[in-house]
């Protein structure tokens, strides 16, 4: 043990169980712990995701404050404001916890060299994935391209348990920011109040969430999953993952107790999943903004469109895709299901680019993760690895009557309270609402110009192209 400090920089890691920053920190000795909004968070956290991460930040400084460790908000570049708490505190070792999204490896790399430079001791640690994007490969020491050996590997090896609560010692705390004067939230405008209501957040609101889902609805989640009108068979872990208030090794551990209950492995597949998302993200950054089959850049999408601007606010005319991004806008999310019908309208229907669906669903999801995000909607559009066949285009109306066999879920959007929030979060800029939107496109007319689209793009394309797509 030390006398002298240590800096912890939270990211997206905002709990203090399994956070092996934290515990290697509260090993050494005193802790400082901070949190920088710096531009790389300014440039890519959407309205919802700012307002989650302001709830989320609240109760993590509660938390630590708890144990007699008051958590430092500071506003600025990351390198300079790491470098000015060092001089302030006396620390002489800074930790985190690492992210392998492009811009987040980026700052990190810059930021590590230069603090070393300086003279301080720098460690960054595993833990936002349930194993790193690189431990994972092939017999020929390559990433995985398809999830399913991607998955079978991840399962032959041992995923690290969860680390327990460590005991933390504070030290003299430096001068902070107040969270409020950063108004998180502002960019929500009016609608701010009713989103905020929609969620929970912190580190005990995922182990309840957790624990509920474990009692009842794990039993059933291989059956129910897809149900839009069962809305608590998912997990709902999915924005407690996004900022670390829950990790996924918690979540994998936890399972265990649920062993043998059906539904329990599939909702393993999601963790894996969201591993493999991220590890494809981490081999090729740029997938967030191009088409992972960068032939894929040859598919004559549009641009943005007035089609995709009544898509974004509900107004497409078909009532399962009305429905989902209603729910989108009242709570920040949107059923697993629901995501891939309207991802499928949008690129395949509309015949929309997918980055402007992922550009909307950036601006207001709560549980936004990069590599989700850009892995999901490139499944879906069929240009991603282990896409959806492009030609595999969801009929959102037989979708509904599968998955919302009585029309709960569409009722409750479209006619019901749910429909009521909407109406009263509406943005006054979209003017008066239609009482009942027309359909924007024929469903037969629109699956038949997007297999036209796609049939043009194959017979234009070089051979492995045409190869790739015929493997789809």
């Amino acid at each position: 043990m030390t006398s002298t400090p240590t800096l912890v920089w939270f990211r997206r890691d905002l709990r203090i169980a399994d956070n092996a920053a934290l515990s290697a920190a509260a090993a050494e000795g005193p802790v400082v712990p901070v949190f920088i909004l710096d531009p790389v968070i300014d440039a890519h956290l959407g309205a919802a995701a700012r307002l989650r991460l302001e709830a989320s930040l609240r109760e993590l400084g509660r938390g630590l404050d708890s144990a007699g460790v008051p958590l430092v908000f500071r506003r600025g570049e990351a390198l300079p404001t790491l470098l000015a708490l060092a001089e302030e505190t006396g620390a002489r070792t800074v930790r985190w916890t690492r992210l392998t999204d492009g811009p987040s490896l980026e700052r990190d790399r810059v930021v590590k060299a230069a603090l070393k430079d300086k003279g301080l001791k720098v460690e960054s640690h595993d833990g936002f994935t349930l194993l790193d994007p690189w431990a994972v490969k092939t017999g020929v020491n390559e990433p995985y391209r398809v999830f399913t050996p991607f998955w079978r590997a991840l399962m032959a090896r041992e995923v690290p348990r969860p680390l327990p609560r460590p005991k933390v010692t504070g030290a003299p705390s430096p001068a902070s920011d107040r969270l409020e004067d950063w108004r998180l939230a502002a960019p929500m405008g009016p609608a701010a109040p009713h989103l905020a209501a929609a969620f929970e957040a912190g580190e005990a609101a995922a182990f309840a969430r957790l624990d509920a889902w474990l009692e009842g609805p794990a039993k059933g989640y291989d059956r129910n999953r897809d149900r839009l009108d069962m809305p608590d068979t998912g997990t709902n872990l999915s924005a407690f993952l996004a900022l670390g208030e829950i990790s996924p090794r918690q979540v994998w551990a936890a399972m265990d107790r649920a062993e043998g209950a059906r539904g329990v492995e599939s909702a393993r597949r999601q963790l894996v999943w969201r591993d493999f998302a991220h590890m494809l993200l981490f081999h090729d950054p740029a997938m967030e903004q191009e088409s992972w089959r960068r032939d894929w850049a040859a598919f004559p999408w549009r641009d943005d469109n007035e089609d995709a601007e009544r898509w974004r606010r509900g107004e497409t005319g078909c009532a399962v895709v009305d429905a989902a991004m209603r729910q989108l806008w009242v709570t920040g999310r949107m059923h697993n299901r629901a995501r891939m019908l309207v991802a499928s309208y949008l690129t395949k229907h509309l015949l929309t680019h997918w980055r402007v669906g992922e550009a909307h669903f950036r601006e207001t999801l709560i549980d936004w993760d990069p590599a989700n995000n850009a892995m999901g909607w490139q499944w879906v559009a069929g240009s991603g690895p282990d896409a959806a066949p492009f030609f595999r285009i969801f009929n959102p109306e037989t979708q509904a009557e599968k998955f919302d066999p009585k029309g709960a879920y569409r009722d409750f959007w479209l006619k019901g309270d749910g429909a009521e929030t909407f109406r009263a979060m509406r943005p006054k800029s979209w003017g008066a609402a239609p009482a009942r939107a027309k359909p924007l496109v024929d469903l037969a007319a629109g699956r038949k110009r997007a297999l036209e689209a796609w049939s043009e793009m194959r017979d234009k394309a070089d051979a492995p192209v045409a190869a790739i797509a015929a493997e789809g």
